[in-house]
């Protein structure tokens, strides 16, 4: 009587692929799996194309996996697991029409490298990590001392400018001053030159000499004990004559 001999299913199905020791390019020992996708796409030599097609693409796909891991050192096995993965699918495919199924891809899921390279790697990470740390701090100390430099530069420019623009305000204003003093000192010259080239005006400027002197001559026992006068003192009058006339002669 006829049996059915074999049963497929036809539909995608994944497998996991047990951890296994590979030797990177180093000599790091790791221990990597993965997982694997793969749809039976002819029975027929799926059931006559090899004995256990299961066995056989599991084996082929360590095989693969070792050879990739033992191309690359343990930085570069940890950061081509792309590469890696396609790599292994691309071997798969070369083999696995023969035995009735298709490999649609392959995953690692991890790579565990052994306690001693993970501690060394713990190290050299916190290490970089303290580094990274170190120059941001070297930084930020650097732009805050430019910053400061740069506020203090800043801040002496303005304060010499404040000062010299206080003293071209002081010297504008003594010069400024002078200018109003010498202005009033010659228009109250002008004034009296005037008043003095008006009518009366010769004989007001003869009568304020006048009472000048006698006002000085008042005034010299109140100076001091010894007071001094002239031997006659109707000379007074010829002085004060005499102080008249030379006015008249410079007017």
């Amino acid at each position: 009587m006829d049996r059915v001999a074999y049963r497929h299913r036809l539909t995608e199905f994944p497998i996991d692929i047990e951890p296994q020791v590979c030797i990177t390019r180093d000599n790091t020992q790791v221990q990597v799996d993965g997982v694997l996708y793969y749809q039976v796409t002819d029975a027929a030599r799926a059931s006559y194309g090899t004995s256990n097609y299961l066995a056989a693409i599991t084996m082929l796909a360590q095989t693969a996996l070792r050879s990739e891991c033992g191309k690359r050192d343990l930085d570069k096995l940890l950061e081509d697991r792309e590469a890696i993965n396609r790599t292994v699918v691309f071997a798969l495919d070369e083999a696995s029409p023969n035995w009735g199924v298709k490999v649609l891809r392959y995953e690692i899921k991890d790579i565990t490298p052994p306690q001693q390279v993970l501690a060394s790697m713990q190290k050299q990470i916190t290490a970089e990590r303290e580094k990274r740390a170190l120059i941001a701090q070297s930084e930020g100390k650097k732009q805050e001392e430019i910053n400061l430099a740069e506020g203090l530069m800043t801040a002496s420019i303005r304060e010499s400018e404040g000062t010299r623009q206080a003293a071209i305000n002081n010297a504008q204003g003594e010069a400024e001053a002078l200018l109003l003093v010498a202005n009033a000192t010659a228009e109250s010259i002008r004034l009296v030159a005037a008043a003095i080239q008006s009518e009366g005006g010769m004989a007001a400027v003869n009568l304020k000499v006048a009472e000048r002197f006698v006002d000085a001559f008042g005034n010299i026992a109140k100076q001091g004990t010894t007071m001094i006068i002239p031997g006659n003192a109707a000379d007074i009058a010829g002085l004060v004559a005499t102080a008249m006339q030379v006015v008249g002669n410079n007017n």
